[in-house]
């Protein structure tokens, strides 16, 4: 396996210098911040971020992520000139031996969450998503202050594009999204490059959205359009976490040894409700995701790709990038890697 970790380019708090201290960390997972959305990524800038993070000891082995424009989950006119800038960005960065591309899927929001900084007993803070505080926004009317996104929309903006999916459920998101694969699953193929679809964070609906990456089902749906090593998943314990019916190590090992999972994020959440939950430590004992069973499911289907720890709490008295710090990202870290060592060397004695 590859343990990477996530970086936001030059304007991240954590330098990289940082990151080349954390013991078994060997990769980086970046992108490029500067590119409006739909357009073609450079491959100059891409071959600068490249030549930076090597600079500093490291290996640019996942883009996280190369954006899709909201043209192409509508289907709109427009999306044929937006997919094919897609698929130039994914040559580019095949062509300098990028391997691993995750992108999602998600209309409108990215990740969701009700509270960026909720209290643990100990002092830490950490993100979390709180159905109940979800219900009490209307977004036609409240302020764009929702912690995880909406920064990126005007009210304006944000009212034409909830008015524009209206017209788009789960079965029209699905076709759009078959006729983005389809166009660019090939290219991802013949340029070296394996695309993982992120789940939908968190795996259900919300304000009234489509959302469809939620559990086994969609996934068993996912990988069959297209049939290529190529079309495979960001496999989220976090995200997928909070649906308690989901077999998390079941599925890992179901698409694993098909090959359909080049890139992992390992992240422990508690289950507060059906719909709520909390981010917590790494370890197994903090929360809801049996994270031995996980490491020793990649373990036993020959895991090769890439991995890296997923949102962490703030301790310490850091300040930075809510979920995104340096220090218990770091421990979570060494949890895995001291998990990953157990487990092989065990099972080997065998």
């Amino acid at each position: 396996m590859i343990m990477t970790f996530r970086w936001y380019g030059v304007d991240d708090p954590i330098p990289l210098k940082y990151i080349r201290q954390i013991p078994r960390v060997s990769g980086i997972v970046s992108a490029l911040y500067d590119v409006p959305i739909g357009d073609v990524w450079p491959l100059e800038k891409l071959k600068l971020l490249q030549k930076n993070i090597e600079a500093a000891g490291l290996k640019l082995s996942v883009i996280e992520s190369i954006p899709v424009h909201e043209d192409i989950k509508l289907g709109r006119s427009n999306r044929d000139e937006l997919i094919e800038n897609y698929c130039q960005s994914i040559r580019n960065m095949g062509s300098l031996g990028i391997e691993i591309l995750c992108y999602n899927f998600m209309p409108v929001f990215d990740w969701t969450r009700t509270d960026l900084a909720m209290e643990h007993s100990d002092g830490s803070t950490c993100l979390c998503y709180n159905q109940e505080e979800l219900k009490k926004i209307d977004l036609r009317k409240d302020s764009l202050e929702l912690p995880g996104w909406a920064t990126n929309y005007t009210k304006k903006e944000l009212e034409v594009l909830l008015d524009a999916y209206l017209e788009v459920d789960d079965d029209a998101l699905w076709a759009n999204l078959e006729y983005f694969l389809k166009r660019v699953i090939p290219v991802a193929e013949e340029s070296g490059v394996k695309m993982g679809i992120h789940p939908d964070d968190p795996p259900w609906s919300i304000f009234n959205l489509p959302r469809i990456i939620t559990d086994e089902a969609a996934l068993d749906r996912f990988i069959h359009i297209v049939e290529s090593s190529s079309n495979g998943i960001t496999f989220c314990t976090g995200s997928f976490g909070p649906n308690s019916k989901m077999d998390l190590v079941k599925c890992i090992r179901k698409y694993g040894a098909m090959g359909r999972i080049p890139f992992t994020h390992l992240r422990n959440i508690k289950r507060t409700g059906e719909y709520s939950f909390h981010e917590v430590e790494h370890p197994t004992e903090f929360g809801d995701i049996n994270m031995y069973e996980v490491i020793k499911a990649y373990i036993e289907i020959g895991f090769t790709g890439a991995i890296r720890p997923d949102h962490g709490r703030m301790i310490w008295d850091e300040k930075g990038r809510p979920g995104y710090g340096l220090y218990d990202r770091a421990l979570g870290v060494m949890y895995l890697t001291g998990l990953w060592e157990g487990i092989q060397k065990t099972l080997q004695n065998k």
